[in-house]
């Protein structure tokens, strides 16, 4: 009995099938849209301007989600037009890079789909494809990150076009650093040198492409930083640092490692080494070992029984012996 009634009811669903579809559709983009109004509404976005200029103006734009998350998010400007195509931008870690160039996706995204946009004014160039190279893996991938990187720059240089936006985060860091330096180097030079350059934010520690030798001198190529408050220039101490999330002009030469470090909890002595190892190297001397009694005492346990072992007679020598003279049993 069951059985026929549900048969019965199945079959009379299938009778209209077509209209439940279509209504299921239509409350689901009625739910999307009401979703995009009330966020739009909650958070002041505005109405972007869509043009078929290749083309980039948002003034003071903001990241949809962290923005939510913190209690002040400091907005950014982004300004791409024929020249300037290519924005590589610098700074400490924890300076809001990452979160700059996502923002910018995201806003670009969103005035695609209809959409208002986290941000005072917007002018976006209509894009056809967003590509990103943002160092992140899947669990399930099969390929280690540097390899899914390359494979995503690979797909970016041969398939983006001027109307194209390219995210590139921290693009050669997972393999040697000259390698490295030499693969961010070709992929900026050869986005400078085509012929229609797509819009490209890069994010990168590599300073070594500052060098005249490494880049091609283009008006495509321009330098932005995250500005970083000082009180004193000749300062060492990292607790002095302020990270202003402020993009800038220029680029610099540091990244504040051991202040992000600070703020990620390391150890107070591990801080004081890393610091005096960078003081070190920065003087081109050479680091010396550091001098630590429990170290020093296990260097010369391990020294003693090696030496024991060197003497031990294979032939004539007792195994049990020695090897209770050199791990004794501890009562």
């Amino acid at each position: 009995m069951e059985r026929a009634i549900t048969r019965d009811l199945v079959t009379h669903i299938l009778l209209f099938s077509s209209h439940l579809l279509k209504a299921v559709n239509f409350s689901a983009e009625l739910d999307c849209f009401l979703a995009l109004a009330l966020v739009a509404r909650q958070n002041n976005y505005v109405r972007p301007i869509l043009t078929e200029e290749t083309m980039l103006d948002i003034h003071n734009g903001r990241h949809v989600l962290q923005e939510m998350t913190v209690d002040t998010f400091v907005p950014n400007d982004t300004k791409i037009l024929s020249d300037g195509r290519i924005n590589i931008i610098t700074g400490p870690n924890y300076s809001g890079k990452s979160i700059y160039i996502k923002q910018v996706a995201l806003i670009v995204y969103l005035s695609h789909i209809g959409s208002f946009v986290p941000a005072e004014a917007a002018t976006i160039g209509l894009t056809d494809r967003i590509f990103c190279a943002m160092g992140s893996k899947y669990m399930t991938a099969e390929q280690s990150t540097f390899m899914i990187d390359l494979h995503q720059v690979g797909i970016m240089l041969r398939q983006a076009t001027s109307q194209s936006l390219c995210l590139l985060d921290e693009f050669g860091k997972g393999t040697l650093a000259e390698d490295g330096i030499g693969l961010l180097g070709g992929t900026i030079n050869h986005f400078a040198t085509c012929g229609d350059s797509p819009m490209v934010l890069v994010c990168t520690h590599l300073t070594e492409i500052f060098n005249e030798s490494c880049l091609v001198k283009s008006e495509k190529i321009k330098f932005y930083t995250m500005s970083v408050l000082r009180p004193d220039e000749n300062s060492t101490d990292v607790e002095d640092i302020v990270f202003l999330y402020r993009l800038v002009p220029g680029h610099t030469l540091l990244s504040y490692g051991l202040h992000c470090a600070l703020l990620a909890g390391v150890p107070e002595e591990v801080l004081k080494r890393a610091a005096s190892v960078l003081e070190i190297i920065a003087t081109n001397k050479q680091v010396e070992r550091q001098c630590n009694e429990r170290i020093l005492a296990k260097d010369q346990l391990y020294k003693a029984a090696v030496d024991k072992m060197l003497a031990f007679d294979v032939k004539k020598g007792d195994l049990n012996l020695l090897f209770q003279d050199i791990f004794p049993v501890e009562s």
